[in-house]
């Protein structure tokens, strides 16, 4: 089989060899080329032919979010982005980078080796494989015209059409990994304040959790209360409940008649912490038959047995099918396990969500 290519964009010399002793360690990475500014990845680009690129943030002459977007609709490009705890990861991700991995402190050997040994590694060979995004220039290229944005609530056919009650009986449970944060963000979108309460566990590093959580809660086409989740926090309809990132797993308990989020730590469970299967388990426990199951996008199986759980115990389930996925992992292997009622494209998981709630409101 032959090597992926890689090529480093890192302005630091020091971390730059680091990155390329440790990527060429694994027999299945093999660094083509480094770069330490935009203008020489361009070059690399174009003379190695990459398969993937790991791409820092902060680099001279020209910020490594705005090559990105200059970069994408010209040659769309793998993209891991390196970065410390900043909100602008979440700008690379909208930019078309496939995934991104916080830099560590150099200080600490422990998360340094982590980081070069198995973390980006796995990563880059996830990116390698996984279907790049198209962003909204892109589009713009291939149309030749300015693609109509849709309107939260109103954009079409795949807008929810059925207005819920307030219901705290029922919940929503979201898993995702790889190209999880675009495909979350876009379902809360179409989500309107009548929505029952929405959990959610994404694979994020510790510290970015919050970020996403308060940078979806100011979005103005987002008419939900997002927050990053906290121990006894009381699951409420039009509330969106973020697992944080970090020691613990994210869990609901049935009291006084409501759900409550538990946080506990404990080890990683799939390779994961927080896990999806643990939030998806829970559900299962706790909720029954009062709860929708959506599996998105993401590497590996996490949250597919917790699924099937959830659907055993009467829940209603949803998978993202494989043409929307950044990653068809986790959702495929729901569906081969039976785990997975209903198989939708990314943006008509909105409108099955409202269709499936609207029926358990009906039937109860």
């Amino acid at each position: 089989m032959e090597k992926i290519k890689v090529l480093v964009v890192e302005d630091s010399l020091m971390f730059r060899s680091l990155l390329v002793k440790y990527i060429n360690m694994d027999p299945d990475l093999s660094v083509v080329a480094v770069a330490s500014d935009p203008f020489e990845a361009r070059d690399a680009i174009i003379r190695y032919k990459p398969d993937v690129m790991t791409l820092d943030v902060e680099l001279p002459k020209m910020d490594g979010i705005e090559f990105l977007r200059k970069l994408m609709p010209q040659y769309p490009m793998h993209t891991i982005v390196i970065s410390t705890l900043s909100n602008r990861v979440f700008d690379a991700l909208n930019a078309g980078a496939v995934d991104f991995v916080a830099k560590p402190l150099t200080t600490n050997k422990e998360a340094l080796d982590e980081f070069v040994k198995k973390e980006l590694p796995g990563k880059i060979k996830v990116a390698a494989t996984a279907k790049i995004r198209k962003t909204y220039a892109q589009k713009v290229l291939e149309q030749g015209t300015i693609p109509k944005m849709p309107i939260a609530g109103n954009d079409g056919e795949n807008s929810p059409n059925v207005s819920l009650r307030r219901d705290e009986h029922l919940i929503v449970a979201i898993g995702a990994s790889t190209g999880g944060t675009e495909a979350t963000t876009s379902i809360l979108e179409q989500f309107g304040p009548d929505i029952p309460g929405v959990v959610v566990t994404q694979h994020m590093p510790e510290g970015f959790t919050k970020m996403y959580a308060d940078r979806l809660n100011q979005r103005s086409n987002i008419r939900l209360t997002v927050k990053e989740a906290q121990s006894g926090d009381i699951v409420l309809p039009g509330h969106v409940y973020i697992a944080p990132g970090g020691d613990k797993h994210m869990e609901i308990v049935r009291a006084n008649n409501q759900y409550k989020i538990v946080l506990k730590r404990g080890e990683k469970v799939n390779g994961h912490r927080p896990s999806v299967e643990v939030l998806f388990q829970s559900v299962a426990r706790e909720a029954g038959k009062n709860a929708v199951g959506i599996i998105l996008t993401g590497m590996g199986g996490d949250g597919a047995k917790g699924l099937l759980a959830m659907k055993q115990a009467g829940a209603k389930t949803i998978g993202q099918d494989e043409s929307t996925c950044v990653v068809y992992g986790m959702p495929r292997v729901a569906y081969e396990m039976g785990a997975v009622d209903y198989q939708e494209k990314l943006q008509n998981i909105s409108r099955k969500t409202y269709s499936i709630i609207a029926q358990m409101q009906k039937e109860n």
